[in-house]
């Protein structure tokens, strides 16, 4: 605890004074224009992957970076995700995933969280990639099947994604784009989904998705 209060005068005197301006702006709103999703694990920083300023990210963080489709019950991803599009106008959103991923581990042997009943219950919303990774990804162990999960789930939480009624009124919209990233811990890479070849492509070398066309809505007869 006392180091979080040593870093919070580091914080005070080195980051907050030299930049007072910036923050004292901050203070009348935000403008982000990325909503990030990603894991609540401690070794990911998502400002220090992409190094961006505070109020550039709008962030959701829990376990396996999950998305719950859309229900009746409303969480709080899906309030966050609502608000994000509606109040803060974002025009892409990120499900970004990482290796060595806890949850995902679980999602490979769910013995593991069998005394950890509401985690359990958080990690059915990966049943689709537990299926996945059965049927198509036998063939690997350890942690090259845990690597495999974690960017079969990045894949699975997009098309949950699609289900939120205002993102599916963005895409629609032609207003919003979805991005699926995968950060590698052990070296600091980020590779991003390609739609065009379907794999994970280093994310320089990853075609981004094209803004979407806008629907054509027709008139009712």
């Amino acid at each position: 605890m006392q180091k979080l209060i040593q870093g919070i005068h580091e914080f005070q005197r080195s980051i907050f004074r030299p930049q007072r301006e910036l923050f004292e702006k901050l203070a009348t709103g935000q403008n982000p224009e990325t909503l990030f999703i990603t894991c609540s694990d401690s070794r990911i920083n998502p400002n220090l992957i992409t190094q961006t300023q505070p109020g550039e990210l709008f962030i959701i963080r829990n376990a396996g970076n999950i998305i719950p489709p859309h229900s009746l019950h409303v969480g709080g991803e899906a309030a966050t995700i609502e608000y994000a599009i509606a109040a803060l106008k974002v025009k892409d959103i990120i499900i970004c995933g990482h290796t060595r991923c806890g949850a995902m581990k679980a999602v490979v042997h769910p013995a593991d969280v069998n005394e950890l009943p509401r985690v359990a219950s958080w990690l059915a919303h990966a049943e689709a990639t537990r299926q996945i990774i059965r049927e198509h990804y036998r063939h690997l162990e350890g942690e090259a099947r845990v690597t495999a999960t974690v960017q079969e789930n990045v894949l699975v939480q997009l098309e949950h994604l699609r289900t939120q009624p205002m993102v599916a009124a963005g895409i629609a919209g032609g207003t919003l784009r979805l991005h699926g990233w995968v950060y590698k811990i052990e070296t600091g890479e980020v590779f991003a989904f390609d739609p065009e070849q379907r794999q994970f492509l280093p994310v320089a070398d990853a075609r981004l998705p094209a803004a979407p066309e806008p629907v054509t809505h027709f008139q009712s007869i």
